[in-house]
């Protein structure tokens, strides 16, 4: 079943891990069949739900698209769409940890796979720093209303002009909440804090009631006036600037690659491709049914945003906290309740990305391709100690001292890119191994996998210059480690085993020579 690499360069850059090696360490797994469509659409609901509604919406409002932001949810949740189909393909085929990383390792190869893991960096590292900025806005709101004020030169990022309700303008310094949250949430994953499914399933129901109050509040208070808010829908589709990404047309786009931060998390519905109780069925019903849903919210959200709020004040943090402040002072208590549920869902976001993160420097360390610190677990606690306190000083950091607008580009594209290379995966793999079975097959293959690589490169190219020349040496500084380290001590080429302690499975490079008794065998 597996082919060996092209020798030289190449072959070493494309050295994979065996499929079949990958089925087997799955074979014996005892995880019960229980998810039902139903479940899986919950499940990715609640992962889905988080940051990117309560964050990201406003910018993409007030910079781009203005009330046509609506549409722009529909765009990114059709490119979305294609890319989670073929996660479900993916997941079904190679259920394995490590996700995308690992996808790309078995298919495309190692260069590849380190690559992916660099760009789960954004995806997952960024993001925290993204939700952090937006969970201080909500805390910083929520503090004034109780007569707490911290300094408004301490809530943003260095160099950051800011008026104030006075109408002054001062430059903020650093954005101490959202530093000091992340430090918090690091040391907790320190400890080994994990997140029941009773507790998870609280929050998710907290986010998502605290979104459906809103809908429904703002939409009576729509309704009953209707000729008092109708106005800031006026126009619709603002007349662009003359600037890339300022409204018109291009702007919708600009904003559809912004908003997509919002649909990051319906991955995790392809993760459970072992618990599904008909894969083939239930996978696609998840991961479509959760994207529709969440898209048909996101719409309504952003619907009562425009219309109570002038598109142009929406650039802000904590756009749905402005929002219900514009209810009036008869609805403080409702607003209050409003930012404590957009706190307590915004910590578990931060909590969960940041776990993903440590997680996947985790995996690549016992990989070879990163330092053995990464894999260190501390003894009493059993987790990634000092991994973990690597990746919460650099969220923290990124949140304290960048602004929203650019981490948030950032990750988009990261983000963005990583999906790219899956849909480029399901390719790869129906190409040089088409016998393997298949719990889900993508359908209009090979249409909807094509259309995911150009419809996520497509919206890469709609992000401002500075941000691409970002990612531009971002990815030449990862190609670089690589060939300075990761190359040089990977434990695949090595021929060491790179599964846990306890699994004797050991992993071989495909084109390993066979001994006399028909196993690997790999040169000390």
């Amino acid at each position: 079943m597996a082919t060996a690499p092209p020798k030289g360069l190449l072959g070493r850059m494309s050295m994979r891990k065996s499929v079949e090696q990958v089925q087997r360490e799955t074979q014996t797994s005892e995880l019960k069949r229980s998810l039902g469509p139903w479940n899986l659409v919950l499940l990715g609901i609640g992962c889905i739900i988080g940051a990117g509604i309560f964050v990201r919406t406003g910018n993409a409002a007030a910079l781009h698209a203005g009330p046509a932001v609506l549409i722009s949810f529909v765009i990114a949740g059709i490119v979305c769409a294609f890319a989670g189909l073929c996660y479900a393909e993916l997941s079904s085929t190679l259920p394995v940890s490590g996700s995308a990383y690992t996808y790309s390792y078995t298919t495309l190869g190692e260069f590849a796979a380190w690559i992916m893991g660099s760009l789960l960096l954004l995806e997952y590292g960024l993001a925290a720093s993204v939700v952090a900025v937006g969970w201080s806005g909500y805390m910083v709101s929520l503090l004034g209303d109780i007569g707490i004020i911290v300094p408004a030169t301490l809530t943003g990022p260095a160099g950051h002009l800011k008026e104030l309700a006075d109408g002054t303008t001062i430059t903020t310094v650093f954005n101490l909440p959202a530093f000091l949250v992340c430090l918090a949430l690091s040391l907790l994953l320190v400890l080994g804090v994990s997140e029941s499914a009773k507790v998870n399933n609280l929050i998710v129901g907290i986010k998502v009631s605290v979104l459906v109050a809103f809908i429904v509040v703002g939409g009576i208070m729509i309704l009953s006036n209707w000729s008092q808010f109708a106005p800031n829908w006026d126009p619709f589709i603002p007349e662009p600037t003359g600037e890339k990404g300022e409204f018109g047309w291009g702007g919708i786009l600009r904003a559809a690659s912004i908003v997509f931060f919002a649909y990051i998390g319906f991955e995790a519905v392809s993760t459970a491709g072992q618990e599904a109780k008909d894969p083939a069925k239930d996978m696609p019903f998840g991961i479509i049914g959760s994207l529709v849903a969440c898209t048909i919210i996101y719409i309504l959200v952003s619907i009562v945003l425009t219309l109570i709020v002038p598109y142009t004040d929406l650039n802000v943090p904590d756009p749905v906290a402005v929002a219900v402040d514009a209810f009036g002072p008869e609805w403080a208590w409702f607003a209050a309740t409003i930012k404590v549920g957009a706190i307590i869902g915004l910590t578990s976001v931060i909590l969960v990305l940041m776990y993903g993160q440590t997680r996947i420097f985790y995996t690549m360390a016992r990989d070879g391709l990163l330092p053995r610190v990464f894999s260190r677990v501390h003894p009493k606690f059993r987790t990634p100690w000092v991994n973990t306190l690597l990746v919460g000083m650099i969220v923290a950091v990124a949140a304290g001292f960048f602004d929203i607008n650019t981490l948030g580009d950032m990750t988009s594209v990261g983000t963005l890119a990583a999906f790219g290379i899956v849909c480029l995966t399901v390719i790869w793999l129906r190409t040089t191994h088409p016998e393997i079975p298949r719990g889900y097959r993508v359908p209009l293959y090979p249409v909807v996998p094509a259309l995911g690589i150009l419809s996520c490169f497509a919206l890469i190219f709609t992000v401002e210059t500075r941000v691409l020349i970002f990612f531009g040496w971002f990815v030449v500084g990862a190609v670089v480690l690589y060939f300075v380290y990761g190359m040089h001590n990977s434990e695949l080429a090595k021929g060491h085993r790179v599964t846990d302690a306890d699994d004797q499975l050991p992993i071989y490079p495909e084109d390993a020579p066979l001994g006399p008794d028909g196993k690997p065998v790999v040169r000390p």
